[in-house]
């Protein structure tokens, strides 16, 4: 390899970050789609099938093939490791395990999926921030604020990169690159927590700009149409640094689901996936505290206390779901009542630890009636008993205001609705297709075809790719799931993904997960649901 290998490799690929991301899950939807429809998933794949001869990975060390000159042409598009003439010629192919060969494919992923994320950060500085024009317009504070540490983020990358392109250069096989993500991640990736933290004050602020500076609309839009972004927007570029450390975990992981078990390459992907998942973490956090934080402000501006007044804000306190419910007239009222006054509106803020009982008042105010700790509540789905008691359930305060039992019979507007309040008042509830108390063995899965933005707390935002565990479904078209790579858990549209209908490809999904995450599985046993909330 040459000193420019850098430069090579980003023009090797062709391709924007944000091309090549879409590529890889495009790809792997459709790699998933396969799988689904065989009859027998296991069945490998004409490159994947074993030699008749086939020989120890570990011959492949002694037999000290000769080095990949991985860029001789530039203009070439490779995209797989196995595709690359020096690959090719060395005759590794007839030698590799199959497996091997995935294994291969995924390190060299991770290696060049990095160098197309570094030339997308290249352009968002030499393109964007760096231009003449935007920075006369900008001033420091609101270009701090837009950019960030972005100079930071782009340096650790090339740090990265440079490390793991000295590895593939030493052998024609790559011997691990997990060892190499785990040292970057403890020892530099801090940076993209900073960069990611700030991501709400610069939404904010781009939308301000866009609002209030015509000139600063004009520039972004003309740089937007420069051939080298390829149609890509300005803040698809703002937010590469996110996407990047968030999908590192998942190339990680698919490292992990290939090694050898009980290896020294598994141990080491075990070890960098901790570290990874600890960064995303934190940069998840580092998100929602601002927007957490004012938005337990603006609640507690609008609440007046009917009863003893309970502290609103606090620094482990926020909102999961808020929103109207009709409540039946009366504490003892007959479920058999028919009268057009049956139910009143009444309004609920439930955060993580308190649920506040509220009816609205003139002024965008709401008086508050009642409160009780979340882990004091129980609820219970009333039968269909008719049009006017359809998606009405019970909600019983093991203990409120008034340190008494109290039940309350609530109808929601769906049954969507309903569902998403009884799971968010009590999480350990069983659900339709899975105790939260016990592991999952079978239950429906789903992958994700089409993005979403979660729009309520009680969401979730899906990737495209990402597959979930179908905990919860209803008539009206939203499932509740649980995401396997992290379990996160939240409602969004079944029309968002496909059923993954084989149960070998569930069980197998099932079980590279478990995989994955036994590490720090029985922490996250007892951790419980505080964290899929």
């Amino acid at each position: 390899f040459s000193c420019n290998l850098s430069d090579l490799l980003c023009s090797f690929l062709g391709l924007l970050y944000q091309e090549y991301r879409d590529k890889s899950t495009r790809e792997e939807i459709e790699t998933r789609r396969l799988q689904d429809s065989q009859t027998d998933p296991e069945e490998t794949s004409p490159c994947e099938e074993t030699p008749s001869e086939a020989e120890p990975t570990s011959t492949i060390e002694n037999k000290a093939p000769p080095q990949i000159n991985l860029l001789r042409n530039s203009n070439s598009r490779f995209n797989l490791w196995q595709d690359l003439p020096e690959v090719q010629s060395s005759g590794v192919l007839s030698i590799l395990q199959p497996d091997e060969i995935k294994l291969q494919e995924a390190m060299f992923e991770l290696v060049t999926s990095e160098a197309s994320y570094y030339k997308s950060l290249n352009l968002l500085v030499s393109h964007f921030m760096e231009n003449e024009r935007l920075k006369k317009i900008l001033h420091q504070s609101e270009a701090h604020i837009l950019f960030s540490n972005v100079l930071d983020v782009m340096a650790v990358s090339k740090r990265f990169l440079l490390d793991l392109e000295q590895r593939v250069e030493e052998n024609i096989v790559i011997s691990d690159v997990c060892d190499i993500v785990y040292q970057h991640t403890v020892n530099h990736f801090s940076v993209y927590i900073t960069y990611v933290s700030n991501q709400t004050y610069q939404e904010r602020a781009y939308k301000q700009l866009l609002q209030d500076k015509p000139a600063f609309r004009e520039v972004i839009s003309h740089l937007e149409l420069d051939p080298k972004c390829k149609g890509l927007s300005f803040s698809s570029f703002l937010i590469l640094p996110f996407q990047r450390i968030t999908r590192l975990k998942l190339l990680v992981q698919n490292i992990l689901k290939k090694v050898e078990e009980k290896s020294d390459r598994e141990s080491t992907a075990l070890d960098a996936h901790k570290e990874l998942e600890t960064v995303v973490k934190a940069c998840n956090e580092g998100v929602r505290k601002m927007s957490r934080t004012e938005q337990m402000i603006s609640i507690q501006k609008k609440l007046e206390f009917k009863i003893k007044s309970v502290p609103i804000i606090s620094h482990s306190r926020w909102l999961l779901k808020q929103g109207e419910l009709q409540q039946m007239n009366g504490p003892k009222t007959s479920r058999t009542l028919r009268t057009k006054k049956l139910f009143r509106e009444i309004y609920l803020f439930l955060f993580n630890d308190l649920l506040v009982i509220c009816r609205q008042i003139p002024g965008d105010k709401y008086q508050v009636f009642d409160s009780a700790p979340r882990g004091l509540l129980r609820v219970e789905e009333l039968e269909d008993q008719g049009q006017s008691l359809a998606n009405v359930f019970i909600l019983r305060l093991l203990e409120n205001a008034d340190d008494r039992e109290a039940s309350y019979m609530l109808k929601a507007s769906s049954q969507s609705e309903m569902k998403r309040w009884m799971i968010s008042l009590a999480p350990n509830r069983r659900t339709k297709f899975v105790s939260f108390t016990s592991r999952l063995v079978d239950c429906p899965q789903i992958q994700c075809v089409h993005p979403y933005v979660a729009q309520q707390p009680d969401e979730l935002s899906l990737e495209l790719a990402d597959v979930l565990n179908i905990l919860d479904k209803t008539d009206d078209g939203w499932i509740f799931g649980e995401r396997l790579h992290d379990q996160e858990r939240g409602w969004f549209p079944s029309s968002m993904g496909e059923e993954i209908l084989n149960p070998k490809i569930r069980a197998q999904n099932l079980k590279e997960c478990f995989r994955v995450h036994k590490s720090d599985d029985s922490q996250r046993r007892k951790l419980g649901s505080r964290n899929r909330q």
